[in-house]
């Protein structure tokens, strides 16, 4: 009885790593994009929790804002809050050139949301200069000033953000109509960032 026998020589072994493909691009970008939204949900229970707080307050309290507080201005916010407002159709702008393969107009719309982003942080920093009231004046002011500034807060880390794409989109080739997931997550987080200052904006000085 004859034993059988491998030829070792020609024993061919199958282990081969995956290639990537553009398919297995795609889904971990969808994953990255889906990680950026939980993110996001996670901060907007933050700012929901904030705008509970303030609307108790405001209910339990017998004369809202306490009596003495100086009336907030709308002529600076109401500016402001344009601003804010026209710079997600501007950033939104610059991710549809990207989907284009149009670096330059990539470029120049981020520029114009990072200083329309700096304008907005600028008035915010003058309003808060010229209140007539301090932290620690009453509840109302002590709430106000958290939720501005933790809001002022996301507005510097968009800005800090969109700086970053606008630094990566300088080095050739980073970014393309097949490769933008910085520049549409950039957007996203910015879109976030202004529908919170729109709520924020309708408690604080209109409602």
């Amino acid at each position: 009885m004859q034993g059988s026998t491998t030829d070792p020589t020609k024993t061919v072994l199958n282990y081969h790593q995956p290639v990537p493909t553009e398919a297995h691009a795609e889904e971990h970008h969808d994953f990255r994009v889906f990680g950026l939204i939980v993110f996001l949900i996670a901060e907007g229970m933050i700012f929901l929790g904030l705008f509970a707080a303030y609307l108790t307050f405001r209910l339990v309290a017998p004369e809202w804002p306490p009596q003495g507080t100086p009336k907030l201005e709308l002529l600076l916010p109401g500016i402001n809050t344009a601003i804010l407002i026209g710079s997600s159709f501007v950033i939104h702008q610059a991710d549809t050139d990207i989907k284009k393969n149009n670096v330059a107009g990539l470029r120049k719309w981020f520029a114009a949301t990072a200083i329309m982003g700096a304008i907005f942080l600028a008035g915010q920093l003058y309003e808060y200069f010229h209140l007539e009231f301090g932290l620690k004046t009453n509840i109302f002011a002590s709430t106000f000033y958290v939720l501005t500034g933790f809001h002022g807060l996301h507005v510097t880390f968009g800005l800090i953000l969109i700086l970053a794409v606008l630094w990566r989109s300088l080095k050739p080739n980073h970014y393309s109509s097949e490769k933008h997931f910085g520049v549409e997550a950039a957007e996203i987080y910015w879109h976030f960032v202004d529908v919170v200052w729109i709520i924020l904006f309708f408690l604080l000085y209109i409602l």
